[in-house]
């Protein structure tokens, strides 16, 4: 039988999310590393918004998003508990995530595009979400409780890419636990593992 096929880009941080997802889960995809540039046509075909990552299962269901890739797979074997959890308090964290704090991580990134405002203003933007998680691991070694748990899994992707655009000043800035909160995930083996280069896919 043919496994699931998943259209993916290693740096993407959706992509990231999606793949942590079916690692700790145990279930085996084929991965198809995309170029960004020259999209592969059966992707388009099954997934014209074109953008990553895609599951395509076997009995040809299509998952467009990574949050539906993310609880497809992990009700299937969730081991250590990522669903045992505040279930509000996590689609409150991942809807803030992926709305506010990514459009000003967006800006912060790229603020040479956004000229109405400094990259320094879209930072502070960005870390109204940054404190907010402060405070929760002020509460507990992750996000919701003393384990990982899919809110740590679905955010933390967007938080190291929020470091990565200034390493210097995350790590002078106020958040001593968020800090530490990510270089756990960044170390942990889950992650190395989904990190490893892919070639590119060549339809």
């Amino acid at each position: 039988m043919a496994l699931p096929i998943l259209y993916s880009y290693r740096r993407c941080p959706y992509a990231m999310r999606a793949r942590m997802a079916l690692k700790y889960t145990g279930i085996a995809v084929e991965i198809r590393e995309i170029a960004l540039r020259d999209k592969p046509e059966e992707m388009l075909k099954v997934s014209p918004k074109a953008t990553v990552p895609v599951l395509v299962l076997d009995d040809g269901t299509v998952l467009e998003e990574s949050l539906d890739i993310m609880r497809w797979a992990v009700p299937q074997n969730d081991s250590d508990g990522w669903l045992v959890t505040n279930n509000e308090l996590t689609q409150q964290l991942i809807a803030e995530n992926d709305s506010s704090f990514k459009r000003a991580l967006d800006k912060y990134k790229y603020a040479i595009r956004f000229p109405e405002q400094s990259a320094k203003a879209y930072r502070a933007q960005g870390e109204v979400f940054l404190q907010k998680l402060e405070m929760l691991l002020n509460e507990s070694q992750f996000l919701i409780k003393d384990q990982v748990s899919l809110a740590d899994i679905a955010i933390f992707p967007f938080v190291r890419q929020f470091w990565a655009v200034d390493s210097a000043w995350f790590e002078a800035a106020p958040y001593p636990k968020l800090k530490a909160w990510l270089k756990r995930l960044v170390e942990s083996e889950l992650f190395i593992s989904i990190m490893e280069k892919q070639p590119t896919y060549i339809a």
